[in-house]
């Protein structure tokens, strides 16, 4: 807490607020660029919510593929895997692309900042499918398939985000994105 004396020069000359928010920015800046450091929940839930795009897209094509041409449950899964990890790693080198980074950089960009990420929410999306009762081998037409998959996909980000969330505090993950991203 301020010294009155110091609050009452404070308010007269106005500049406490300027000088917090500078200071503010400076810490959010370098956050950014180096990562590491406290990580907000809301900025973890956008990094998931950013792999979940692309495993969500993988995976459902491989779910759909599988099950439109008949695969066994297993080459299903494997299918949706490759997918997920194809269409994941695609959305993050495209955004790195766009900044300027060459294909070789964009690829180990996207490694490091999706590749735990995408492990955790597939073990978890995957094990939903398995075992929720009928679900692999429900229809594409069949409500309980489409049920089954939406809600292993929300059961994935919810167990994702904490994971990110702690990687992005270690500078890992996303975090290795956020030096590459335009301002």
């Amino acid at each position: 807490m301020a010294h009155p004396a110091q609050h009452d020069h404070q308010q007269h000359t106005g500049h406490e607020h300027h000088g917090h928010h500078e200071q503010h920015a400076h810490e959010q800046h370098a956050h950014h660029r180096h990562g590491g450091g406290p990580v907000t929940w809301a900025s973890a839930a956008q990094a998931t919510l950013h792999c979940l795009t692309g495993c969500a897209i993988g995976e459902i094509l491989g779910m759909v593929l599988g099950t439109a041409f008949g695969l066994s449950n297993g080459a299903t899964v494997v299918l949706a895997v490759l997918l997920a990890f194809v269409f994941g790693y695609a959305l993050t080198m495209r955004g790195v692309l766009k900044a300027g980074l060459d294909v070789r950089t964009a690829v180990k960009v996207a490694l490091a900042a999706d590749t735990v990420s995408i492990i955790v929410m597939e073990i978890i999306d995957n094990a939903a499918m398995m075992t929720l009762p009928g679900a692999m081998d429900a229809g594409l037409a069949d409500l309980v398939f489409w049920a089954a998959l939406a809600a292993s996909l929300a059961l994935a980000f919810v167990v994702t985000v904490p994971v990110n969330k702690w990687m992005i505090g270690k500078g890992r993950g996303h975090a290795v994105v956020h030096a590459y991203h335009q301002h």
